[in-house]
């Protein structure tokens, strides 16, 4: 247990806050850029308790200013894209996507007051379908070269979904291997050939046997936690036969992401970013290393659960999460559908709006939440005492990364001797030797 101002510490993001200042020293996702299609290519964006516009100009350039008008406080979200910026619609002010001022219609001939006027005005990129800001002090970090920055477009497709808490809580259930055993418990095994575009639904690597299988069956996981240059990496690892070990890779990309297998031709990265201290966004780029994704058909499978346009769950708490009695006896262990994302919701909104975590006891299945918190209370009293964020890096040491590796797959040679680590570097190997753009970047 840790106490209330310890939990507070941990959890508040809004400006001037210990946590708050951490975070704004990293890249977070703000929108996906679907968000940005359409005739009018302007959105609200709230972002650890602040709000911003984004947009994209009518070059393409990509643009995030501060919402409220530096003139009289209007609402720039509701600004006409013109004249080479957004213009308020309140007095005609003009603001391109740097902050400049370019226009202010309605001051008499000759005036000089657009030359003395700014828009504060943030770095935003755009990256496999997804849109990052930085809202930080100074230069933001490098993009390291992980396989959803670098894999082609072709390969990643992105989206995002709407928690009802706070951020902690909802990353947390991504280092907890253990859960899944339970929360995303089938009682039948589906046709794993039929699984493209879902978690937990097709067969581990080196095996036909569904994952589902291997959950149901084997819920006693052994979960070791490894410190890496990016945050941690978490091996899980479960007893299948006398001979055979499951083995289940996943990571922590510090501060707030997670890379995991989906199947044995995808990954998902995941971030976890706060609205404000009781709602966040999850944000996902899956990354195929087999053929191009069918981005149609995965956007068609998430849209049966989500809505436009806040990507809010249709099953969530004023339903129940859509929870059916008999669908628990007999199906899944929740009793609330197939999607995993309900289950993982359910799981974090039932903590409360913030989790009170006084009142948790933690178990030796908790060690990567355990460690991941350690990581990021050092992390918030090193940038409160000037010594600068954990893991902020340059362009030299982002080329260097990649990965990171993330395998679900059974280790048949573990009667043999050969140990988890040699497994699933092996089948990392294996997956990018058969990849065409993940190949191509072994022999760099």
């Amino acid at each position: 247990m840790i106490s209330a101002e310890q939990n507070d510490l941990i959890t508040r993001v809004g400006p001037g806050t210990p946590a708050g200042q951490l975070l704004r020293r990293y890249w977070q996702p703000v929108a996906i850029s679907d968000e940005l299609s359409g005739p009018r290519p302007v959105k609200a964006v709230q972002l650890m308790g602040q709000h911003f516009v984004l947009f994209r100009d009518e070059n393409g350039q990509l643009g995030m200013l501060d919402r409220d008008c530096p003139h009289r406080g209007a609402d720039l979200a509701f600004g006409r894209l013109e004249g080479g910026g957004l213009r308020c619609p309140f007095h005609g002010w003009l603001f391109d996507v740097k902050g400049t001022c370019l226009e202010t219609p309605a001051e008499p001939a000759g005036s000089k007051l657009c030359t003395r006027i700014k828009q504060s005005a943030y770095p935003v990129v755009e990256k496999s379908g997804t849109i990052f800001a930085y809202i930080g002090e100074g230069e933001p970090p490098a993009f390291p070269d992980f396989d959803c920055f670098v894999a082609p477009d072709t390969h990643t497709f992105a989206f995002k979904g709407l928690f009802e808490c706070n951020w902690l809580q909802a990353l947390e259930v991504g280092i907890d291997p253990a859960h899944a055993s339970y929360l995303h418990r089938f009682f039948e095994d589906e046709d794993t050939s039929e699984s493209y575009g879902k978690q937990f639904r097709g067969a581990s690597a080196d095996s036909d046997l569904p994952i589902t299988k291997v959950l149901r069956e084997f819920d006693l996981p052994e979960i070791n936690v490894d410190n890496t240059d990016y945050g941690m990496r978490l091996t899980t690892l479960r007893k299948v036969s006398a001979t055979d070990t499951h083995v289940r890779v996943t990571n922590v990309v510090f501060p707030q992401a997670f890379v995991i297998p989906m199947s044995t031709e995808m990954t998902i990265s995941q971030w976890h970013v706060p609205v404000d201290d009781t709602h966040c966004y999850w944000y996902a780029i899956f990354t195929s290393f087999t053929g191009p994704v069918n981005k149609q058909q995965m956007r068609d499978q998430r849209l049966e659960l989500y809505e436009l346009p806040n990507y809010t769950s249709r099953r969530n708490k004023r339903n129940d999460y859509g929870y059916d009695v008999n669908e628990q006896l007999t199906k899944t262990y929740t009793g609330m559908g197939e999607d995993i994302n309900v289950h993982d919701q359910w799981a974090v909104e039932s903590q409360g709006p913030i989790q009170d975590r006084t009142r948790e006891h933690l178990g030796t299945t908790d060690k990567g939440i355990i460690a991941y918190r350690r990581l990021l209370v050092k992390a918030i009293e090193s940038t409160q005492a000037g010594e600068g964020a954990p893991m902020v890096i340059g362009q030299e040491q982002a080329s260097a990364m990649s990965g990171p590796p993330s395998i679900d797959g059974v280790n048949e040679k573990a009667g043999e001797g050969v140990g988890p680590q040699a497994y699933w570097q092996q089948a990392d190997r294996d997956r990018r030797l058969k990849s065409t753009w993940a190949a191509a970047r072994l022999g760099a």
